[in-house]
Parts: structure tokens; C-alpha cells; sequence
């Protein structure tokens, strides 16, 4: 689906009024463990609005897919959410979102998403939510924590689009916070604070967003990754095929991968390919596009 087209069928749902809609304090507790060579759900707790949908196995029955649900559309000033994950020991699983994330404009109160993922011994974890698309005047928070045990395997990616640009909005007023730190028995791998208030001087400053609206993390913790690894990562990128730039940086127990450009379709592709190569590279299996990405 083409940028333009996510952003016509965003405006479908006009965003809640903050002065009048109540906010939401939903949470979603998942456990996954291991049973006969099979990856199986057994602890699903949600309150609204979130939710999981009922997990499938597109690549057979080690690796469970799961695609996560906001029923109610959007994020608006003072929901509060939470995620609880866990994998037990030699698990696989890949979850993701059933659509992007909006988050709307607010009148001060600040929306916050903690998430709190925890993987024991050999699991293998792929969180890959769809974009997320932050309103000029929002104010929203993230937090991510990932505890690691040995030879356990997080991979994510962010993506998100400041300003709903196809409609000419700029992120001018307002902030988005995304904190995320990854930690193995108490020593911490990789912890990534960013922080960037509304204004003309930020969205412009080429250390800043360079006058992008697009940024994009990807991030593999858990594995070393061997320099000949990093080269081919980035040859993968190809300026004329893609929009933007890109950096791929080498960290103490894995790898990073950084986006800004002005599309999320760019951003996406990037990852995809990152992602099959990474699946290939550790798992010797190919990566498996989840069908919710399809439709």
C-alpha cells in the first residue's frame, strides 16, 4: 500500500476530540512457550483496547505469528498502555499490527506506551508493529524494555512518520519521546533515548530530521554480528531505488540500522530486506511476510 494510500484511508476515521473522548488504560499480557517443537500461546490477558488476535503458523508450527489489535482506533492525550510479553526457553515468535498506529493531536495530556518483553534461554523474538503516524500537537511517550537471557534473540524495528505530510501537517507543536533499552542479566546491551519537540528548528537542522518526516529504527540484540555481516546490510540499501538515507552500525552484542527519508514504503522495504537477510543469516530460514501486511 502506497503512502498516499495509507494516509486516505487514515482520514477515514476522524480522531476522537481530546476535550471530550475518555482516555483509555488498556494492557495486553502474553506468554509463549514451547511444547513439542511447537511455539504455543498460553497466557493471553487483554483489556481494552487491546487485544491479540487468534495466533497462526504460516511457516509450520515452531514459529508462531501473532497480530496485536487498538480497537479503538488511535491514541489521544492520557491513554495509557501497557504490553507485558514473555517467551519461554527455545520459542519463536513474530508480532506485529493489524494497521498503523495514529497518534492524535492533544490539548497538553501526554499518551504513554510502556512495553516489557522478556525471553528466556534460545527464544527468538520479531517484534514488527506497522508505522506510526504522530499528529502535529501530540504528545506521546514510549517506553521499551527487553530482558534477554544467554542466547535468547530480540530483533524490532521502529518506524514513524512525524506530521500526517500528505496533507501538507508538519510536526510543529507537541513531542514524541521513544525510550528503549535492552539488558541481559543485569549489563546493559543497547539503551536508545530519543526525544523530539515540534518546531521548525529541529524538523530542519540536518542534525536533527534534516527536513525528513520519516524515521526508522531497526535493531538485532543478542548475536554478534561479524563486519562481513554489516557490509552486506549495506549494500542492500540502493539510493536510486530507495528514498532517503541510512546508516548500519555495529554493536557490542549485535546490530543497528537507522532510516530517515521522506517515505515509510522506503523505510519498510529497507527493513524487509534487512530483515530476510538477518533470518538467513541466523535462522538459515527465510523471512516470512505476515498475510495483515498484505491486505
Amino acid at each position: 500500500m502506497t503512502d498516499r494510500a495509507i494516509y486516505q484511508a487514515n482520514e477515514v476515521n476522524e480522531f476522537r476530540d481530546n476535550q471530550q473522548a475518555s482516555s483509555w488504560q488498556g494492557n495486553l499480557e502474553l506468554k509463549f512457550t514451547c511444547k513439542q517443537d511447537t511455539t504455543q500461546l498460553i497466557h493471553c490477558l487483554g483489556k481494552a483496547p487491546l487485544k491479540l488476535q487468534r495466533p497462526f503458523y504460516p511457516e509450520g508450527p515452531q514459529i508462531c505469528h501473532g497480530v496485536i489489535l487498538h480497537t479503538a482506533g488511535g491514541v489521544v492525550g492520557g491513554d495509557r498502555l501497557s504490553l507485558d510479553i514473555h517467551l519461554d526457553a527455545d520459542t519463536q515468535v513474530l508480532l506485529t499490527q493489524a494497521a498503523a498506529s495514529k497518534i492524535y493531536r492533544s490539548e497538553g495530556l501526554e499518551a504513554h506506551q510502556q512495553v516489557r518483553i522478556t525471553l528466556e534461554p534460545g527464544a527468538w523474538l520479531e517484534w514488527l508493529p506497522r508505522e506510526t503516524i504522530v499528529f502535529n500537537q501530540a504528545h506521546y511517550h514510549q517506553d521499551l524494555r527487553v530482558e534477554l537471557a544467554t542466547g535468547a534473540v530480540w530483533l524490532g524495528w521502529e518506524i514513524t512518520r512525524l506530521g500526517r505530510t500528505a496533507r501538507g501537517e508538519q510536526f510543529l507543536q507537541g513531542h514524541w519521546r521513544s525510550h528503549t533499552e535492552v539488558w541481559q542479566q543485569g549489563t546493559p546491551l543497547w539503551i536508545d533515548p530519543q526525544w523530539l519537540p515540534g518546531g521548525e528548528e529541529l524538523l530542519k537542522s540536518y542534525h536533527g530530521l534534516g527536513d525528513y518526516p520519516v524515521v526508522g529504527t531497526l535493531v538485532l540484540i543478542g548475536q554478534a554480528a561479524e563486519a562481513e555481516l554489516i557490509a552486506q546490510i549495506r549494500q542492500l540499501w540502493n539510493a536510486e531505488k530507495f528514498e532517503g538515507e541510512t546508516g548500519v552500525t555495529r554493536l557490542m552484542s549485535g546490530l543497528l540500522c537507522r532510516y530517515r527519508g521522506f517515505s515509510t514504503q522506503s523505510a519498510r522495504n529497507w527493513f524487509m530486506q534487512v530483515w530476510h537477510l538477518l533470518r538467513l543469516h541466523y535462522r538459515h530460514q527465510p523471512a516470512c511476510q505476515p498475510r495483515i501486511w498484505q491486505l
